[in-house]
């Protein structure tokens, strides 16, 4: 699996929520049963060494979705409320045995929230 790129827009103070469905090159749904866990770390920049945010299985913001293909991540809007507006570097990875698949990566933007 080679990464794909994708700009996510998050809207500060609300409940980022996104399902993605994992598909190989005939366009076939992969089966997440045999993956024991997944990574997305959100950073400043690519060369900074503490992340914005973590998302993981054990922190329960991804959950795989099995034979569906599918990877949830989610971020509270208690999380998002504490950001910055910008934009920012991300990349979600994927575990299966001793394979680690780099998924996705890409930019993210923060909305800045005008209901207070």
């Amino acid at each position: 699996m080679s990464a794909g790129f994708h700009h996510f827009i998050i809207e500060q103070g609300a409940t980022f929520a996104q399902t993605l469905t994992l598909k190989d090159s005939t366009g076939s749904v992969i089966d997440l049963g045999g993956y024991a866990s997944a990574e997305m770390d959100l950073r400043i920049n690519p060369e900074s060494s503490e992340s914005v945010l973590s998302l993981t299985i054990t922190n329960g913001r991804i959950a795989l979705g099995g034979a569906a293909g599918t990877v949830t991540l989610t971020i509270s809007a208690v999380d998002t409320g504490a950001w910055q507006v910008g934009s920012v570097v991300y990349d979600l990875e994927i575990v299966s045995g001793s394979n680690v698949y780099r998924i996705l990566e890409g930019t993210y933007t923060i909305r800045r929230n005008i209901s207070r």
